[in-house]
């Protein structure tokens, strides 16, 4: 297992971080820990959970998730993993997570920060993320800003200025950002920049074969600026997996949440895994294996985000990780990308 310095700090994390969003829902705490062990085994040190979580939300599991690794992580030496969570933002429609006052203000991220340690059963989180922005933005496979749907957001020197609060007080390390596009990243830089506020050190957006707007829209403004990029869904919901081609019910996340992989479910996402998996059949490689070795090898992802139901599939998706993949299925898989550009933005 490799691993790396995250953007600006000195969090030294595993490229490989386990997803936690099954847990409480597909996974009985159980199973969940299991997946945990496993992971710490095969090197991982990098544990990514939200207060949200499991997803898809509903207010009779919300928070069952970060409970769960919380009574893991009190059997562990605290020091040898690196938690990251998330506060959840406004515009999402949630009322059962502080009544919905979802707003990233003082009041909120305290009240969430306390919420979250006493769940996690720790002192710090190490990583602590602004989960969707709370301003209007395209979300959940949306792709173009509409300011029609403009509403009031919390001004960015606030926010950083209550990180601030908590990082002094040894409650957080260090703050990352989630789902975020450029103008977003730009404010939270500029206002950390002007007013001896902490500095975001990553960015959690998802990346895939099949969704690759991060390069176009934040690659050079990341590399520039020293931001680690934490990948997320690098299988697609499991719909690079091709199993749902070979069988539109299969079970999954795709058909057992309705309406929950609606990002990527556009008119050529399924002729563009077709392809990517007759090139990994090519190549020798499953589906899945070549979609995660294309995620595991960019230069500029600090870690890769898998998640699992079964340790079996863990298993699978970490042994990926010693996969290369060769020079001419790269050059084939960029034709592939350049005919079916982003197709599931």
């Amino acid at each position: 297992m490799r691993y790396t310095t995250l953007g600006h700090s000195d969090l030294e994390v595993s490229a490989v971080c386990l997803g936690t969003m099954t847990f409480g829902q597909q996974n009985s705490e159980a199973e969940a820990h299991a997946q945990l062990d496993y992971a710490r085994e095969r090197g991982i040190n990098f544990i990514d959970t939200a207060e949200l979580y499991p997803a898809p939300p509903r207010p009779e599991t919300c928070h069952r998730t970060e409970s769960i690794v919380g009574n893991w992580l009190r059997q562990q030496r605290r020091e040898d993993v690196v938690l990251a969570t998330k506060v959840t933002g406004g515009g999402r429609g949630i009322d059962w997570i502080r009544g919905g006052e979802l707003a990233f203000d003082r009041q909120n991220i305290r009240t969430a920060v306390e919420a979250s340690l006493n769940r996690l059963q720790t002192d710090y989180i190490d990583l602590y993320q602004l989960h969707w922005p709370e301003r209007n933005t395209p979300m959940f496979g949306e792709y173009r800003f509409d300011p029609i749907r403009e509403r009031p957001f919390t001004p960015v020197r606030e926010t950083l200025e209550v990180m601030g609060e908590l990082v002094e007080e040894g409650k957080i390390r260090h703050l990352g950002l989630s789902n975020e596009w450029p103008w977003g990243v730009m404010q939270f830089l500029l206002a950390a920049r002007d007013h001896g506020l902490p500095r975001v050190v990553s960015i959690q957006n998802a990346y895939n074969l099949i969704h690759r707007t991060y390069e176009t829209a934040l690659l050079e403004f990341a590399y520039r600026e020293g931001l680690s990029l934490l990948a997320y869904s690098p299988l697609a919901f499991g719909l690079l997996s091709a199993k749902y081609l070979q069988d539109p019910t299969a079970r999954g996340r795709v058909t057992l949440f309705d309406g929950f992989a609606q990002r990527y479910l556009k008119p050529n996402m399924e002729p563009a895994v077709a392809a990517y998996a007759e090139l990994a059949q090519r190549h020798g490689m499953t589906p899945a294996q070549f979609a995660l070795a294309f995620v595991y090898s960019r230069w500029f992802a600090g870690a890769a985000i898998i998640g699992a139901t079964s340790i079996t599939q863990l298993q699978e998706n970490i042994d990926a990780y010693d996969l290369e993949l060769p020079p001419e299925a790269e050059a084939e898989l960029e034709q592939i990308h350049l005919r079916f550009f982003n197709p599931a933005p």
